[in-house]
């Protein structure tokens, strides 16, 4: 019999899975394989939030090959290595993997071609299983990626999205084959005690649920803080329990404007992997210099810290920061106030806020976290990249009765609308009443030096 091994990575899933079924249809047996990679541990990736998530999705995809007669190989170290011993061990003749797009996955599959070529054997990686479009597939006249969403948007929506795939019904592995024992959520430590769930069938019902109910409204609903009205299905985009493909095509069905609305954030996920993939240096890097001279020393560390612990003052950035230790997971909106705050009120560097983000996100990405940083900060695609987010404003915007800061700030949860955005307004002996830190910064203060920083007049 022939054999195959099938490298799992950031595409934890039966469903819409490209690579799974060209092994099942040129090979008898396939080793559906999942490494615990120590150089992504080692690079700061294995955060106890995305730990937890990952044991949910690993359990998960073992029970479904099990149903199918199959079941998960783990391994860990190196992952060209692992594969490779792998390989050798079922005398496989070919591994297929799904396409990445960082600098690390680039150099992987490099790799991983290499070292199998050498002895004989083929790597088959695969495009648009992590994302509905691959990286190269929309590409301007003279350019190897897209540098503004908007056209980018248009091009992809003229795309097809290639035919969704079926899950097999059979999966048949090789008996002898040994496995290191499925992670535990319960054995990770340091996760947020609201952490969802991981897995695919997990995925795939809130999915349904939220094509059902939610996505009728999103395109009315997806910024108000309090009613919580977006998909919260990033984390499994994120580790590919869902099917960005499956996804966009369930969507279209549905129809009507908050379907449109919706998808539109599928492609801003996927702009933002094909802007990486060119460019895998903006992971670290500015996309566009602008001469940044970044805050340091202990003033700029102790507003940062306030930041971090969500005490800076600004009821609606302080319980942005919150849900995200809380639950590993923050309102999109959220997102922009925090990341707003920290580069621009703040003045401190972005990478700051990006790794902060890392720790705690579970659906954290160099893609997604890293360019929407740079993208708020002014050194990525934003075509406004001075734009300065005004927490009051927005707080009295999209969280207009202040629910939202009611449920993360509770020493608030008494203070209406306006005042609950402004709790340093009220009277002396009022404003007592409340264990709640004054303005780490006056926002005129944090304006003016943006501007000096950066050069703005």
């Amino acid at each position: 019999m022939n054999v195959a091994v099938v490298l799992y990575t950031s595409d934890l899933r039966l469903h819409d899975h490209p690579p799974l079924l060209a092994a099942l249809s040129s090979c008898d047996q396939v080793v559906p394989l999942f490494v615990r990679d120590r150089a992504v541990d080692a690079a700061g990736f294995a955060a106890p939030n995305r730990l937890a998530f990952l044991a949910d999705c690993l359990t998960d995809l073992d029970a479904g090959l099990r149903e199918r007669g199959g079941r998960l190989v783990l391994r860990s170290g190196d992952a060209v290595a692992e594969v490779c011993a792998l390989v050798q061990e079922c005398d496989a003749d070919e591994v297929h993997m799904a396409a990445g797009v960082s600098a690390y996955a680039h150099a992987r599959e490099e790799r991983l071609r290499y070292a199998l070529e050498a002895e004989g054997r083929r790597l088959y990686v695969h495009e648009a299983v992590i994302t509905a479009a691959a990286p190269g597939a929309v590409l301007p006249a003279g350019s190897d990626h897209f540098a503004v969403f908007t056209p980018y948007h248009r091009r992809w929506s003229e795309l097809p999205p290639r035919t969704v795939a079926a899950a097999p019904r059979s999966v048949p592995v090789p008996d002898a084959i040994g496995s290191d024992p499925l992670p535990r959520r319960a054995a990770v430590t340091g996760v947020s005690p609201g952490l969802a769930r991981g897995g695919e069938r997990e995925a795939r019902d809130l999915l349904t649920r939220w094509l059902r109910a939610g996505v009728p409204h999103y395109e009315d609903t997806h910024d108000d803080l309090a009613g919580d009205a977006t998909s919260r299905l990033s984390p499994h985009l994120h580790f590919g329990t869902l099917s960005p493909t499956e996804t966009v095509h369930r969507a279209r069905a549905v129809g009507g404007s908050g379907a449109e609305a919706f998808v539109r954030q599928i492609c801003w996920r996927d702009f933002h992997h094909q802007v990486l993939a060119a460019r895998p240096d903006t992971a670290v890097r500015d996309y566009r210099d602008r001469s940044d001279r970044w805050r340091t020393g202990a003033a700029a560390e102790e507003e940062t810290e306030a930041w971090k612990e969500g005490r800076t003052g600004y009821p609606v950035v302080d319980a942005a920061m919150r849900q995200l230790r809380h639950e590993g997971w923050m309102h999109n909106r959220g997102r922009l106030l925090a990341a707003s705050f920290l580069t621009k009120t703040l003045y401190v560097d972005w990478r700051v806020g990006a790794r902060h983000f890392l720790d705690l996100l579970v659906d954290g990405d160099l893609a997604n976290n890293q360019l929407n940083w740079q993208w708020v900060a002014g050194t990525g695609t934003d075509t406004r990249p001075n734009r300065v987010l005004n927490p009051i404003r927005q707080g009295l915007r999209y969280d207009p009765t202040g629910q939202y800061v009611h449920r993360w700030v509770p020493e608030l949860a008494d203070l209406a609308a306006p005042q609950v955005h402004e709790p340093w307004r009220l009277p002396g002996l009022e404003r007592a009443r409340y264990d709640y830190p004054d303005p780490v910064v006056e926002l005129s203060d944090g304006l003016d030096r943006f501007r000096r920083g950066r050069g703005v007049a």
